[in-house]
């Protein structure tokens, strides 16, 4: 074999090598990515298919992962080219279907608020990359990052106030939720340690959001409990707040528009309330 043939050899593998890579890292960022997109759009279907959209546009243009700013950033800046792109008033849906009424509700919401202060919100208090990252994922410098991500959070709490139903077995931390929840001017229907409790304070009254764990005080499952909800009470839009985000994060069964993992930070949490109920008629638990 010649020298430039030993050298071709060589560059292939490393190519070949670099691709690996590049999927590994995909792959374990997909679920975060399905994550951002679920709660971006208010929707599974729709945050799946942009999320989808993503991957296709990377495999037609592999580029889109160089550069130097990490495999997740670049992963995350591949997305939101595709979410400007394709007019995110679309919400995912497909050309020749009708928009149900809650999808327009959701666009009629969507157009007031100031253009992609929700994404640097998310970016920054959900995905919590710092204000630098969602700078170089959306193409802004950092205080306009920093401005939106201020803008997103007055827009969405100012947007509606409701009732908030706590699903949670460590009272530190339902006290800890339910402070923040009533400081941004909602009421707490109450706080349940077990799918028991939950069903019966659902029952006594029906909350506008569940923030949920997923594992309860007696050993029953705060996705039960969520789901027994769903079907007694109709579409309510549910936050899940737990320290075992990857029991949910699967790809192989449905998964939540809206986690926080614990340990959690203020604003992510009053992130996530705003964003779930400013999607309040949006179902954010196939089940």
């Amino acid at each position: 074999m010649t020298k430039s043939e030993q050298s071709a050899v060589a560059e292939n593998s490393v190519s070949q090598g670099q691709q690996r890579d590049r999927g590994t890292e995909i792959a374990a960022e997909l679920p975060y990515l399905r994550r951002y997109a679920r709660a971006l759009t208010g929707n599974q279907d729709s945050g799946d298919r942009y999320a989808a959209a993503t991957l296709e546009a990377i495999l037609a243009d592999r580029s889109l992962m160089d550069g130097p700013h990490g495999g997740r950033i670049a992963l995350f800046r591949a997305f939101h080219s595709v979410w400007t792109s394709s007019g995110s008033l679309l919400m995912g849906a497909e050309p020749d279907t009708v928009p149900s009424a809650a999808e327009e509700k959701a666009q009629a919401r969507l157009a007031a608020l100031t253009s992609h202060s929700r994404e640097a919100l998310l970016l920054r208090t959900i995905e919590e990359f710092r204000i630098e990252e969602v700078a170089q994922i959306m193409d802004i410098s950092p205080p306009e990052a920093q401005d939106l991500v201020s803008t997103a959070l007055r827009e969405m709490e100012d947007d509606v106030i409701g009732q908030v139903m706590v699903i949670e077995d460590e009272p530190l931390i339902a006290m800890d939720i339910r402070n923040i929840v009533e400081d941004m001017g909602h009421a707490v229907t109450g706080v349940a340690r077990t799918l028991r409790e939950a069903i019966s304070l659902g029952d006594s009254m029906r909350p506008d959001l569940i923030l949920a764990d997923i594992q309860l005080a007696d050993n029953s499952s705060g996705i039960d409990a969520v789901n027994e909800l769903l079907d007694r009470l109709g579409d309510i839009p549910v936050v899940f707040i737990t320290a075992f985000p990857e029991r949910l994060l699967t790809g192989e069964k449905p998964e939540p528009a809206f986690l926080i993992t614990k340990p959690f930070k203020q604003e992510q949490v009053r992130s996530a309330v705003s964003q779930a109920l400013f999607f309040a008629t949006t179902e954010t638990l196939m089940h």
